[in-house]
């Protein structure tokens, strides 16, 4: 009989302890119980958003796993209707906060729609594991919801646009739908293609994890206590944004087994079936990578959460009609990047948006 341990009530294979070991399982944790009721009880009715100007309302997805689920639904609308939107999805530890992007949208004539995910930031009910997810596809449905309201709104030409998990989510969405898919073009920033980890952990302890995914779900791995990213953004530290960090976090939570198990397939699917992409993609990236935990300035001259070499090498084999773009000394979130560095990014999205009408 091979031998077992105990880890967070379940009873895990030697080779998931491993894993669980060289990922950092002695890191941070959060107080995740909930023993209240689990009742839905969310107006639908667009109300004025956390953000000056914009509005939102919350789409009521039904059952899940965990039990009643919503999505969120921001938008602020051009002056002058037209026929233009852009729908934008954020990426993991994350939520829309990002108004200047929206305005930018706004002021070049786009109306504006942003997705605040399932168990994200306006979504989370408290009952919900953060930023859980057994299946990238369950996201479909929250997608969906925000592009049927701009159709609802007259919007005819739809760009979808995604950041890191938000960019493996919305390419993963083009591959599923094929020649069905209801949007124009996709464009990503710094999308999660691939795993920032040595050949080890890419290879042998990820897909272990994977692989018993489905079978300890709600086990976890614990991440490291690491700073770099956060003090780039937060203006009370080195950065200049302001953000709720209740949502989106200085220090990332665990994960569960089942969410590296849905982002690895998510990828796996992807690189297989790259050539279903049939709308025009665009990948941006920055132009270096920053290795490291503790913040130092070098932090924000590139990007320190995913490999961007990886990023431009996977993207460029998604899709005929492809464009990658790479962000001189951008940050993870390219629209977060020092000015100089975030006006490029819009260039490269503007002019891929009017190059394929």
């Amino acid at each position: 009989m091979k031998e077992r341990y105990s880890f967070g009530g379940r009873r895990l294979p030697v080779v998931a302890i491993m894993v669980l070991f060289v990922a950092g399982v002695f890191a941070w944790d959060i107080n995740e119980k909930y023993t209240g009721p689990k009742t839905f009880e969310t107006d639908l009715a667009w109300h004025p958003d956390i953000l000056p100007g914009y509005e939102a309302r919350y789409v009521n997805q039904g059952m899940a796993f965990d039990g009643p689920c919503r999505s969120t639904i921001v938008r602020k609308k051009a002056k002058v209707p037209p026929k233009k939107g852009y729908l934008y999805i954020h990426g993991f530890n994350d939520y829309f906060f990002q108004s200047q992007m929206g305005d930018r949208f706004v002021d070049s004539g786009y109306h504006f729609y942003a997705v605040d995910l399932r168990r994200y930031g306006r979504s989370k009910e408290p009952w919900q594991y953060p930023f859980n997810i057994r299946d990238q596809k369950e996201y479909f449905a929250d997608i969906d919801s925000a592009i049927v309201q701009m159709q609802r709104d007259g919007v005819t030409d739809i760009t979808l646009g995604g950041h890191s998990t938000g960019g493996l989510t919305v390419i993963l969405y083009g591959i599923d739908r094929g020649p069905r898919v209801p949007v124009k073009r996709i464009v990503t920033n710094s999308p999660f293609l691939g795993w920032n980890f040595n050949p080890f952990m890419r290879n042998v302890a990820i897909p272990a994890v994977s692989m018993i995914g489905p079978l300890f779900k709600n086990s976890k791995i614990k991440q490291d206590k690491c700073d770099g990213y956060a003090y780039s953004l937060l203006k009370q530290y080195d950065g200049e944004w302001e953000y709720n960090t209740d949502w989106k976090m200085i220090y990332s939570p665990p994960v569960t087994f089942s969410w590296v198990h849905a982002i690895n397939s998510a990828q796996n699917e992807i690189m297989k079936h790259p050539d279903h992409m049939a709308v025009p993609l665009l990948v941006m990236h920055s132009s270096r990578k920053i290795d490291g935990c503790n913040y130092t300035p070098e932090f924000k001259t590139g990007d320190c959460v995913l490999n961007p070499y990886q990023i431009a090498e996977r993207g460029a084999k998604i899709g005929k009609r492809t464009y990658v773009c790479a962000i001189d000394s951008g940050i993870h979130d390219l629209i977060l990047s020092e000015l100089p560095h975030r006006e490029q990014a819009y260039e490269c999205i503007f002019s891929f948006i009017r190059q394929n009408p």
